[in-house]
């Protein structure tokens, strides 16, 4: 089975351990980092690799969207908030999923599921372009 690299970026200490229990119960994600500030979180994403992001909205010095907008970020990305006013934007920044906090871990596999699906999609469509070069 295909592993996929994460992180969570989120400030609420319940909510980030929450968020870390539900991840270490999915047989394919290995949570290689957790931030409390979206700055560090970003030097992070800069110069390391992660196929899906956990991320909250409301932080402070740098909110979730803003670091989206601000950043060239490949991952998969499913927001994590309580706050349901950021939905629209987060889908024009092509996240993966929004969960709306406090989420179940049904609803959280939800989103996992469909962040894999885009992933083993991906690899597929570039594993069929390299044999076209």
């Amino acid at each position: 089975m295909e592993k996929y690299k994460c992180i969570i970026i989120e400030d609420e200490p319940l909510a980030l351990e929450r968020t870390k229990d539900y991840v270490e119960k999915v047989p394919f994600l290995v949570l290689d980092a957790t931030f409390d500030n979206s700055l560090e979180g970003l030097m992070y994403l800069n110069t390391h690799t992660v196929d899906v992001l956990f991320l909250d909205v409301n932080m402070d010095e740098l909110s979730g969207i803003e670091l989206l907008e601000s950043s060239n970020i490949s991952s998969q990305v499913i927001i994590t908030t309580a706050y349901q006013q950021y939905a629209l934007k987060g889908f024009e920044l092509n996240v993966t999923d929004y969960l709306l906090k406090p989420f179940t871990f049904h609803r959280f596999l939800q989103a996992v599921n469909k962040a894999q699906e885009n992933l083993a999609k991906n690899q597929s469509e570039y594993k069929l372009s390299l044999i076209h070069i």
